[in-house]
């Protein structure tokens, strides 16, 4: 199928002017933000409902709507590539990108949402002709129609190779991942087809938002009070708002003594504020505290304690989000701006470090599904030798007897497990401490003595944790 030129009008037919949908046109904008600039829907969409409210009157269902057609085409972008590639006569990469979002708002209309099958068609030709032009407008309806043929179950039937001839090729079509994110979950969590069919599925599912309560500032009884609001499952400074909601709304959350943040990663910072110590316990360290979710948390928890924490992160402008989400801390902390791998504290400066160390975001798909289209395999050699870096920083930082976590939002095996081997070699002095009692009645931690988590199991992130202590 081409794009077809435009062509005059028939003499006496009276040209209609397109009308934009501030829907659609909003859902059209976050999309070109994620391609144009790299930018991450989560913090593109939040801005432009903002706008859309004011100036267009956005109403709570209108911003849903958007949500979900920008969301639920970014995780479905893979199945639907593969499908508008059967309806046209050309390599993908030769169809403009403006042409090629505008096709995929309209597959997932068509294939992933309730809207009948003449609405999707016609409102998605309305805004290729409000931002593509009458010409391509007339691309557009030809695709779709022809998508709009079949039903998603159709489709991935043409498009994704027999499971028996590709497995991964299969479950990259299917669950809209590349294969080499299949092939690296895969590993990772081992079994057979059923568990990472699961994985893959909790990767497209939007998540619940979760808040924390601060502890010495906000309850968990306090947030429950909120509509919607059901404990978290794990962690009890978790609150989940089952139905969405907007986390600005919450008083707690706007005067800072209650933040968003998934409860793996609350998990992983209370398991480090409980791993037992030998002796003082006084100074805690987050090396790479950016944008300050867990360094909030380890703040309070500190407090309440008599310790104080030191907050670390590289970039000046990461380092103001987390003096932010620190201000108002029941007792004392220090934010500073510095790189981790050349760290201005004395070796064996600290009793407790957390290292949460950059990585490739793999454990965070279902909040950020764009991120699985930009990563490239290659990316884990770039990660590979400052993970290391900051875990041997870690270990550098904290005192015989005590005790670092490293972690990831990954659950790569180069980014996990690899690393933490690699450091012991050069650390005789450290041993490996079973993380899993750190983590009380959260089931299936695995064998140990390190803990990844799961969306599909724990309803978290996949957040990964290993303990060390240093013993001399």
């Amino acid at each position: 199928m081409s794009e077809q030129p435009r062509r005059p009008r028939k003499p006496g037919k009276p040209y209609r002017r397109p009308q934009k949908d501030p829907v659609r046109f909003l859902a059209f904008e976050a999309l070109r933000a994620v391609d144009e600039r790299d930018a991450y829907a989560n913090l593109v969409l939040p801005p432009l409902l903002r706008k859309a409210r004011e100036k267009d009157g956005f109403e709570a269902r209108d911003a849903a709507l958007a949500t979900e057609l920008v969301y639920g085409t970014l995780r479905r972008q893979g199945t639907y590539d593969a499908i508008i590639a059967e309806c046209v006569d050309r390599p993908l990469r030769e169809v403009d990108p403006p042409v090629l979002d505008v096709l995929s708002l309209g597959a997932h209309q068509l294939l992933g949402t309730r809207i009948p099958t003449h609405a999707a068609v016609s409102a998605s030709v309305e805004l290729a002709r409000v931002v593509l032009g009458d010409g391509r407008a007339k691309f557009v309806n030809a695709v779709l129609r022809k998508i709009a043929q079949d039903d998603l179950d159709g489709w991935i039937a043409k498009v994704a190779p027999p499971y028996d001839d590709d497995p991964e090729d299969h479950l990259a079509v299917v669950h809209s991942h590349p294969r080499w994110v299949v092939s690296a979950l895969w590993d990772s969590l081992g079994g057979g087809r059923a568990g990472i069919e699961r994985l893959l599925e909790a990767d497209n599912e939007r998540p619940e938002v979760t808040l924390v309560a601060r502890p010495g500032r906000a309850t968990a009884e306090e947030l429950l009070r909120e509509e919607s609001a059901v404990p978290g499952r794990w962690s009890p400074y978790a609150v989940r708002l089952a139905e969405g909601g907007e986390p600005g709304a919450v008083d707690a959350v706007r005067e800072g003594r209650a933040g968003v943040q998934d409860e793996g990663s609350q998990l992983v910072a209370l398991a480090l504020a409980n791993a037992p110590v030998e002796g003082r316990d006084e100074k805690w360290l987050d090396g790479c505290a950016g944008p300050g979710g867990k360094a909030a948390l380890l703040a309070a928890l500190a407090a309440e304690r008599g310790a104080t924490l030191l907050a670390s992160e590289k970039q000046p402008h990461r380092a103001g989000l987390v003096a932010k989400a620190l201000a108002g801390n029941p007792g004392p902390y220090q934010v500073i701006a510095a790189d981790g791998t050349r760290p201005p504290w004395q070796p064996g400066s600290f009793d407790r470090v957390l290292m949460d160390v950059p990585c490739t975001g793999l454990g965070a798909l279902r909040r950020r599904p764009e991120a699985r289209w930009r990563r490239r395999p290659e990316d884990l050699e770039g990660f590979g030798p400052l993970q290391r870096e900051l875990l041997s920083t870690a270990m550098d930082s904290v005192r015989v007897g005590g005790v670092v976590g490293y972690a990831t939002c990954s659950p790569h095996l180069a980014e996990t497990r690899a690393v933490v081997e690699d450091v012991l070699k050069q650390w005789p002095g450290a041993e490996l401490v079973d993380a899993r009692p750190l983590f009380p009645g959260v089931p299936e931690l695995g064998e140990g003595p390190d803990v990844q988590l799961w969306p599909h199991v724990h309803g978290t992130d996949a957040m990964y944790l290993a303990v060390l202590r240093r013993t001399g």
